[in-house]
């Protein structure tokens, strides 16, 4: 070959090599295999505002585990993706035993803030077209010292980016988990932030804001080191809590207990629902009836017929107090059973001809909040014995209300204000 020829090839191969070298350097990638997924070496041009990681470890750590997403995009596809910081990352890869039956994957990076996953949100998440999405961040972003305005700001160019890509996909938002003021997150501060989220979301339809804080802090608004040692990550327990407040929301969405749900009542027990539609069901907001027959929700869709649960879904309000009633009217004496299951923080009543029994997530809300018994997460029961005017009112056989007094007749009431609530096996026995 001529040394011209010679030359002019390797002129015209340099070329293309900077042609490839250009865009990466631009972004602030290397060379490296993984400069794709590296992290761009300045803010300059990234959205967003607020920190970032810049230690080599979280260079490294972020360089890795995207790569290593890369190679397993085919095989996540249509999952549900656990997004967050250190405190999903940790979950770790297998959600088979805590999720049966589900395609689940996580896409958490220790010490990742909001704008960290503003970032890589297209690449590592949305290009999955997810199922759903569960989003826990902003703890990092504290520890960091970011403004709250900030961090919000953050965290609602990712819910747009969310809904551009597909507003009919499940977001589920938890609340920023507690921690310490030894671990540069103090109590205040988070409560600050997650009232800030709400705010953020209210009345987003497509966001289910789930209550996490209250689920693990103490009366003091710290952490627990029973569920996290380190006052910042969970446990075992810590995450089997976590994953025990999804799954109510999951069963709703689909996901999960899909399978219908069917009982036989005891003799003599009537079904006040029967697991398929609302017929029976009715609003009473005045005089004017408006009665269900076999539509399997509202016309709002904040009650739900499904799988043999008849479900008060997460308001996107945040509260909103609304009751559905029996068609029928009790007048004599009876015995009402039920099962319910609330997420946490959840705030709802049964209504006894008219009269309210508070039913909640009891620990968290209250009013019983000593009760041994009580299952959270899961679902308990509800026994109660109505006699001459007066309700003996019972939940997994522990006394609620020895002697409430209610009205002569009237219906049978589920109430939704706060968080998601789910009754089924709803069932009547008239005493002679």
């Amino acid at each position: 070959m001529k040394h011209g020829s010679t030359v002019g090839l390797a002129l015209f191969g340099l070329a293309i090599m900077l042609a490839v070298i250009a865009p990466l350097a631009q972004n602030g990638a290397s060379s490296q295999p993984n400069a794709k997924f590296q992290l761009p070496a300045t803010d300059d041009g990234l959205p967003g505002q607020g920190p970032i990681r810049r230690k080599e470890w979280f260079k490294k750590l972020w360089a890795e585990r995207r790569a290593k997403w890369a190679e397993t995009a085919a095989q996540d596809h249509n999952a549900i993706v656990m997004l967050g910081d250190s405190i999903t990352h940790m979950w770790g890869d297998d959600f088979s035993s805590v999720f049966p039956g589900l395609k689940v994957v996580n896409r958490g990076i220790s010490g990742d803030t909001t704008r960290g996953v503003l970032i890589r949100l297209q690449e590592d998440v949305l290009s999955l077209e997810p199922r759903a999405i569960v989003l826990l961040i902003g703890t990092n972003d504290l520890e960091q010292k970011a403004d709250p305005d900030i961090i919000v700001g953050n965290l609602k160019l990712i819910l747009a980016a969310m809904t551009e890509h597909n507003p009919k996909m499940p977001i589920i938002l938890c609340q920023v988990f507690p921690s310490s003021t030894s671990q540069s997150r103090p109590a205040d501060q988070i409560k600050k932030l997650n009232s800030a989220y709400a705010a953020a979301v209210k009345g987003n339809s497509q966001v289910i804001f789930l209550e996490t804080w209250p689920l693990f802090a103490k009366s003091d608004g710290d952490a627990s080191p029973t569920e996290f040692p380190d006052l910042l990550h969970p446990n075992q327990a810590g995450y089997a809590k976590w994953a025990a407040a999804l799954r109510p929301i999951f069963a709703t969405l689909g996901y999960l207990e899909t399978d219908d749900y069917d009982f036989t009542p005891e003799p003599g027990f009537v079904k006040l629902f029967d697991g398929k539609d609302l017929s029976g069901w009715s609003f009473r907001p005045s005089s004017n009836m408006v009665s269900f027959a076999e539509e399997k929700s509202t016309p709002d869709g904040r009650f739900v017929a499904k799988n043999g649960r008849l479900i008060v879904t997460t308001p996107p309000e945040g509260r909103r107090i609304q009751q559905l009633s029996t068609t029928a009217d009790f007048a004599k004496d009876f015995v009402l059973r039920l099962e319910f299951r609330a997420t946490p923080n959840a705030d709802s009543g049964i209504f006894i001809r008219g009269k309210q029994l508070q039913c909640r997530d009891y620990p968290i809300a209250g009013p019983y909040k000593q009760l041994k018994n009580y299952r959270s997460g899961e679902w308990n029961e509800i026994e109660v014995t109505v006699k001459d005017g007066v309700a003996n009112c019972l939940c997994n056989g522990e006394v609620l209300e020895a002697a409430l007094k209610v009205p002569n007749t009237g219906p049978i009431g589920l109430e939704g204000d706060r968080g998601q609530m789910e009754y089924r096996r709803i069932r009547l026995r008239e005493l002679q």
